[in-house]
């Protein structure tokens, strides 16, 4: 009788500690060749330290028990061994690619150097290599972003570059960290399409770390659940997905987001309108022509809305197709032709005309990480928008209306003692981008602009801030401009639903009678790439 044969990668009582504190706890697991394994749960149980520690990427850390690929101990190997693995046998995709990404190169100097070292190829062939595996991630013209800088692509272009620098030397092991959270449904769909063929091609196995439980019945055969540093559940994605036996993982299956909006009348003001809107981008024309006249890259193409009070306009659409363009015209942050305003206003784009809109419209962006100041304090965070728009306040009477709007969305001092005085970096993803949706509060505003609030959220996370922006909205009459990829956020936050592609409107209309009756072939691409399990070979 045979052996079975051997994973390709096996974990036994592996465990991660820092500084002595253990954030994995003996976990086991295996992985076959050719096999996708996902790796779920929320932010802190774990999941992308045990993957780092997989290459040895984390410093100082202490790991402990054993790791074996391909039948080698990769805790008894060189740090020469581990230098040759990384990239070519065992690569990796990380979650933020604007980290990930050197600023200082292009894309093809980039992608063009992983073969030329890992490969060996010619400077020639490496490029060629490069456009190829651009195209295959949906980056056309590849000459284009081949020649680009990563500050030059939006997140999802930055997103498919990573993921095509990962598989461009076919690894025999692709460790993929939240690899899709910045991709559109379509483009996540291409991206599994081309894991797929690297399969039946190479081989190669896949541990997907992921919160996106969709993805996961979509790409995986097996799911591992982490919590708190454990695996509590694991075996194929069906039966873990659909019949549940670990509370937390009933949990995570559970936190799909719900559908909780009061209907706008139809006499409600208009807080936001656009009549044939259109931004556009100087570019440099090739050739002599670019000596005496810039070329133009109309990046909204004749854009018409409306959004009413207490109502959510959500905008899908995929990377590239002008949705955060549109947003931040609307923010009155990029000039525009065509017609545009709120409350009955249009932006001047002179700073002591634009001040009292700048009040009535406020933005939370995507990450909130990023979006708040390392260097200012909670207090600071929230208040700064006082300070400006409302001088007048006393420091006590500031700081009062900051701890009220903090209160209102969760944060409670009683809960994080010495809220005021701590630092973004003290606080989860879920908790900063409570902060986030508190500085954007603070000043009542009319419109909030929310551009992709939860994509880096874990989805119990995200159901939380979606029912918390639900009831900002029924409490203070609060209208939402609404950009996001996710079609479950789209069917539970907007009344109505826009949807673009190439800087054009392709459909609009009430949301659920747009996503159950899509009629353009484009709404109808995203909607079934966002149904569970379609697209799985």
């Amino acid at each position: 009788m045979s052996q079975a044969p051997s994973p390709l990668l096996s974990l036994r009582q592996w465990r991660v500690s820092f500084a002595g504190h253990e954030v994995v706890h003996g976990i086991d697991l295996d992985l076959a060749a050719g096999e996708r394994l996902a790796l779920v749960g929320e932010s802190g149980s774990g999941k992308t330290v045990t993957a780092l520690g997989v290459l040895r990427l984390l410093g100082a850390a202490q790991l402990t028990g054993t790791c074996w690929f391909n039948g080698e101990d990769l805790m008894q190997a060189s740090e020469a061994r581990m230098q040759q693995l990384r990239g070519q046998d065992i690569a990796m995709v990380f979650q933020e690619p604007m980290t990930a990404l050197n600023p200082l190169f292009t894309i093809g100097d980039q992608l063009s150097e992983v073969l030329l070292l890992k490969m060996a190829l010619s400077r020639r062939d490496a490029w060629e290599r490069s456009a190829e595996m651009l195209s295959q991630t949906g980056l056309n013209p590849p000459e284009r972003f081949l020649k680009s800088y990563p500050h030059q692509l939006s997140g999802g272009q930055r997103q498919r570059a990573m993921i095509a620098m990962a598989l461009a030397c076919r690894p025999k092991l692709l460790l993929a960290d939240e690899p899709t959270t910045a991709l559109d449904v379509s483009m996540r769909g291409q991206i599994l399409d081309l894991l797929d063929t690297l399969q039946r091609e190479t081989g190669t196995a896949v541990l997907m770390i992921t919160h996106d439980l969709n993805l996961v019945q979509r790409f995986a055969d097996r799911v591992a659940v982490m919590e708190q540093g454990h695996v509590v559940e694991h075996g194929p994605v069906q039966q873990v997905l659909q019949q549940p036996q670990h509370p937390y993982t009933r949990k995570l299956v559970d936190s799909r987001p719900q559908r909780h909006l009061k209907p706008v009348p139809d006499a409600a003001p208009v807080v936001a309108q656009a009549s044939k809107l259109q931004v556009s981008y100087p570019t440099r024309l090739p050739g002599w022509r670019g000596w005496f006249k810039a070329g133009a890259f109309v990046a909204v193409d004749q854009v018409d809305f409306s959004i009413r009070q207490g109502e959510t306009l959500g905008i899908l659409g995929e990377s590239g197709s002008g949705k955060s363009t549109l947003a931040l015209a609307l923010l009155g942050l990029l000039p525009f032709q065509g017609q545009l305003q709120v409350m009955g206003q249009g932006w001047q784009h002179h700073h002591q005309a634009d001040l009292p809109l700048r009040r009535v419209v406020q933005v939370v962006f995507q990450d909130p990480f990023s979006s708040l100041s390392p260097r200012m304090t909670v207090e600071d965070v929230v208040g700064e928008g006082l300070r400006v728009h409302q001088p007048q306040l006393s420091a006590q009477e500031r700081q009062n209306l900051v701890k009220r709007v903090l209160a209102e969305v969760g944060m409670r001092e009683s809960e994080f003692p010495g809220l005021l005085q701590r630092y973004p970096h003290e606080f989860s993803g879920g908790q900063r981008q409570r902060i986030a949706v508190a500085r954007a509060l603070v000043l009542q505003p009319q419109l909030l602009v929310l551009d992709e609030p939860t994509s880096a959220l874990d989805v119990s996370i995200q159901k939380q801030l979606l029912q918390l922006l639900q009831t900002l909205q029924a409490e203070r009459g609060l209208s939402y401009l609404l950009i996001t990829h996710d079609m479950d956020v789209i069917q539970a936050m907007a009344h109505q639903v826009m949807v673009m592609k190439d800087g054009q409107v392709v459909e609009a209309g009430e949301t659920q009678a747009v996503l159950a009756q899509p009629r353009h072939t484009y709404t109808q691409t995203l909607v079934q790439a966002s149904t569970p399990g379609m697209g799985r070979s």
